[in-house]
């Protein structure tokens, strides 16, 4: 269920890149003998008499911005139930080579509000009605007038509704857990003091917890510190950067000037990973022809989406073979890159969350050496002080497809092999599905595999609307979508050419 806060600059952005903007300033200094007490001085940089009251306690939005603080630099949360100081554990993770290490979605316990997980109670805008229709159509009778207005009794009430639904006042409320309700793979449950919980046995990473809490109590980790520490080191760092970048550093911010910012931060190298998703794209094609068109598989899940790759394996055993076993863009375009520069490494920029676990699978760890979100490298910059206005590159990126670039959005990966697909292999006929948000990849999943789907191809998106909506971009969904279908149509080139799926990337 998509939050309606998606792309507002609320607060807990406010204060999410104010923290990586100052750990991002610690890796980029790198000095060790300071290091501590630098990081024991931020949650009083950023929360401190002066500043905006956003808790009931300046004490209370200390602690909180501490363990913010820990995991921008990759480290866990703090036990609650034993002393462990702020900077215990750090010499591991200072360092210029950190891999991200599970759980990597982690609720601060400190910052969560306890919200109530589901229930129906009617507000003071009761008018105690004559009708009083939320009685009639009570099934459980949970439903008494009390004083002239309506009361649910909770040990009766069974949450259908159905009060709700005929209440001429809109006076029933439903009280609901919001990082509870955008989690599609119901990994968020109660902890012993009611605070939200993460079962990491159901979460596939993909965030959407995150961006929905209002109380800004759910956080990821990251490696901008690590990654500031490699680039102020001067070692030779390559930036590839993911279609759904468009929009996301500003209105009139081009290709060039973000080339040119990313060469400022001391990349040496910008790739776009659009060149990646088209590799991809036409091995995809030709796997479809080959193998679903010919029956040898009952139909296709692409593979580029980590947390509907890892939920389908998850919750959906017996559909692996069906998943796509070609490179996703975010390592095919990281292999050419090696391929090109084997003393390099790779940086993935990107809207996702959970590109940050897939990273870290030992089969991939060699290609990708750190992954951050559009959202993080916004607060690398701001820690350098690069206006991206102010910088401009003499060319843009190597010439993708609006193909591959389209990759992006929800449905654009379907869209961009079934292109491929009407190009070469004009004769065949291609079906289509695709997904976005987790319940709904479930729901599909559920019919591919009572054989609802065979002969299709079906993409999944973990986030609804696709990468333009993932945990890590900074603007409104459709705001992301209008930049990138304008992108997608400033392209050269529509489908990429298919001697691609000659390049050897294995």
């Amino acid at each position: 269920m998509e939050s309606n806060m998606r792309g507002l600059q609320t607060t807990v952005r406010a204060i999410r890149r104010r923290v990586f903007t100052e750990v991002a300033k610690l890796g980029f200094k790198a000095n060790a003998e300071t290091l501590l007490p630098d990081m024991e001085a931020i949650p009083y940089t950023i929360v401190s008499d002066e500043s905006q009251r956003y808790r009931e306690s300046i004490y209370r939005a200390r602690a909180i911005v501490s363990e913010r603080v820990r995991l921008a630099m990759g480290m866990s949360l703090r036990p609650e139930n034993k002393p462990v100081h702020l900077t215990a554990g750090v010499e591991a993770s200072n360092i210029s080579e950190k891999y991200y290490e599970p759980p990597l979605m982690q609720v601060i316990p400190s910052a969560c509000e306890s919200c109530e997980e589901n229930k129906y109670e009617v507000s003071n805008i009761c008018k105690g009605c004559l009708a009083h229709p939320c009685q009639e159509v009570c099934p459980r009778d949970a439903i008494s007038m009390v004083n002239g207005v309506s009361v649910i009794d909770q040990d009766k009430c069974i949450k259908c509704g159905r009060c709700k639904s005929v209440c001429p006042y809109d006076a029933i409320a439903k009280k609901e857990r919001p990082c509870q309700k955008a989690c599609g793979v119901n990994a968020i449950v109660s902890d012993e003091y009611g605070r939200a919980f993460i079962d990491n046995d159901k979460c596939v990473s993909c965030g959407m917890c995150m961006v929905s809490c209002p109380f800004g109590a759910i956080s990821d980790k990251s490696q901008i510190f690590q990654l500031a520490r490699a680039l102020s080191e001067g070692d030779k760092i390559i930036a590839e950067i993911a279609p759904a970048f468009v929009g996301q550093f500003g209105d009139n911010i081009t290709p060039r000037n973000i080339k040119a910012a990313l060469k400022e931060l001391g990349f040496s190298e910008v790739y776009e990973v659009a060149l990646g998703a088209d590799i991809g794209a036409v091995a995809e094609a030709r796997h479809y022809v080959e193998k679903v068109v010919t029956g040898e598989l009952p139909f296709l899940l692409t593979s580029c989406c980590p947390s509907w790759a890892v939920m389908a394996k998850k919750f959906f055993p017996d559909v692996i073979d069906e998943i796509s076993q070609e490179l996703t863009p975010m390592v095919a375009t990281a292999r050419t890159i090696k391929q090109e520069h084997p003393d390099a490494r790779v940086v993935f920029i990107g809207p996702c969350a959970s590109k940050k676990l897939e990273a870290s699978r030992r089969s991939v760890r060699s290609d990708v050496d750190f992954v951050v979100t559009f959202e993080e490298l916004q607060a690398m910059f701001d820690a350098k002080g690069i206006d991206l206005t102010h910088y401009e590159a003499e060319s843009s990126f190597h010439n993708a497809t609006g193909a591959g670039r389209g990759y992006g959005c929800a449905g654009g990966v379907a869209s961009a092999i079934e292109k491929c697909i009407n190009e070469y292999y004009p004769d065949v006929q291609v079906n289509i599905e695709h997904a976005e948000g987790l319940s709904e990849c479930r729901k599909i999943l559920t019919l591919a595999k009572a054989g609802k789907m065979n002969g299709c191809l079906i993409e999944g998106m973990g986030c609804p609307g696709g990468c333009i909506a993932g945990a890590g971009t900074n603007i409104p969904v459709a705001k992301a979508k209008k930049s990138l279908d304008s992108f997608v149509k400033k392209s050269s080139r529509a489908v990429p050419p298919i001697e691609l799926e000659e390049i050897e990337l294995k």
